[in-house]
């Protein structure tokens, strides 16, 4: 049945071209913006989900920032450290020249004190952006924002990458051992403390004249044990040794004496107390003395930690001194300290050249840890600051997976969805033109 009121194919048509017209919209949109789902209406799930990574996205961008700020301010720290040990190394060199006889060594702490000073401008000007790891100021770490962890459930951390400040001040309060006034309790206590060759030791005050010595190492390869076998907070253990062979600047050497000395702390053992001992006389031997003269010092293991031996291969005995004290102040350890001890070296004297000695290793070891540290946090931020680059590029590229349109299906939709138009838009022109033919039946 014709009707001149219901045109079927008309609306069969138009809502055809209607459709038509509507993909092509869309495939017109997304040719433009690039996107298959660029608002919540084309793909609610994909748009939540891509929303989602989009924000952590920019957090990470953030966190690369500041893994940024974080690697430069601990390379300014690990510069500062390695520029300090390589002043410790010069400042080492003037304390053991310091170690000879016939050198004049008010000139030498002349030199350590303009090097101190420069240690302490380099320590001082390590900063980045206002926060110095070096100088002493906190002991709080400083924590970097490393990464943001995002669990199942959409709840989010941050971690955080922690650097230890490192204090290399030379300014820091410390507290100069000093050797206690105290005696022990009797003699026995006084060996138990520190003991030569089974020789008795002498009791706190009794001053070395060149000839109270208790014991010898013979020359020509002789050697004497120490033995420690009693610590106590304060105890005090002297070693004098006298008739050593000791270099003279220019060439050659003359006898002399060097006196060593180490108070306890609460934590010391006796083997840290033997081990500082041998420290001291190694330190000297190594500076002071010539190669060929066969001076040794060796720290025993195992259930003879606590005793050393010396042995001399020179051709002249050494003259042993021992004495022990009570009531000492062990003092700061480079550890507290900082690098403060150097603001307390006196090379003018044996004792004190002696003393420098033992100490600027204590003080090269901590810039060197230091270095260390900071070096080991540098590279880990550096691994830290590829890692989430890398995953900002994943992450980006998953988002573009899920909303980004296929250029190439698209361009070929398009032009399929145009000639649906106009074939369309060519069967709603037939189809508006068929009511015209029922006027034929009216003609007479």
């Amino acid at each position: 049945m014709s009707s001149i009121l219901t045109n079927n194919s008309a609306m069969v048509a138009l809502q055809t071209l209607q459709s038509v017209n509507s993909n092509l919209a869309k495939t017109q949109d997304m040719i433009s913006t690039g996107k298959a789902v660029g608002s919540a209406k084309d793909n609610a799930a994909v748009f939540a989900i891509s929303k989602v990574m989009e924000s952590d996205v920019g957090g990470f961008k953030a966190i690369s920032d500041s893994l940024a700020l974080g690697e430069s301010t601990v390379a300014v720290g690990r510069q500062a450290a390695e520029t300090v040990t390589d002043l410790l190394t010069e400042l080492k060199g003037k304390i053991v020249a310091a170690q000879e006889e016939n050198v004049d060594r008010s000139k030498i702490q002349t030199d350590i004190k303009a090097l101190t000073d420069q240690i302490g401008s380099v320590v001082n000007a390590a900063q980045f952006n206002g926060l110095n790891l070096v100088n002493g100021s906190s002991t709080d770490p400083v924590n970097i924002l490393s990464s943001l962890d995002r669990d199942s459930s959409g709840n989010v951390t941050a971690s955080q990458i922690e650097v230890d400040r490192q204090n290399l001040s030379v300014t820091t309060p410390v507290t100069s051992a000093s050797f206690g006034a105290g005696a022990p309790d009797d003699q026995a206590d006084a060996n138990a403390m520190i003991q030569a060759g089974g020789k008795n030791t002498e009791f706190a005050g009794t001053a070395y004249d060149g000839t109270n010595s208790q014991s010898t190492v013979t020359n020509g390869g002789g050697t004497l044990a120490f033995t420690i076998d009693q610590v106590e907070e304060g105890g005090s253990y002297r070693v004098i040794l006298d008739d050593v062979n000791v270099n003279v600047a220019g060439g050659g050497s003359t006898t002399g004496q060097r006196t060593f000395e180490y108070t306890a702390s609460a934590t010391d053992g006796t083997s840290d107390v033997t081990r500082n001992l041998t420290n001291q006389i190694n330190a000297f031997f190594g500076a002071a003395t010539d190669a060929s003269d066969g001076y040794t010092v060796a720290q025993g293991t195992g259930a003879n930690a606590n005793q050393f031996t010396v042995t001399n291969g020179s051709g002249t005995d050494i003259l042993v001194f021992v004495e022990a004290a009570t009531g000492g102040t062990p003092g700061s350890s480079a550890a507290s300290g900082g690098l403060g001890l150097l603001s307390t070296m006196d090379v003018t004297t044996e004792a004190g050249a002696t003393g420098a000695l033992t100490a600027i290793e204590g003080l090269i070891q901590q810039s060197v840890d230091a270095a260390a540290a900071f070096g080991s946090a540098e590279a880990r931020i550096a691994t830290q600051s590829d890692f989430v680059s890398k995953l900002t590029d994943s992450l980006t590229s998953g988002i573009g997976s899920l909303v980004d349109a296929n250029m190439e299906e698209a361009s070929a939709r398009l032009q399929a969805l145009q000639v649906q138009q106009q074939l369309a838009t060519q069967s709603l022109s037939i189809a508006n033109q068929a009511p015209q033919a029922l006027l034929s039946l009216f003609r007479g």
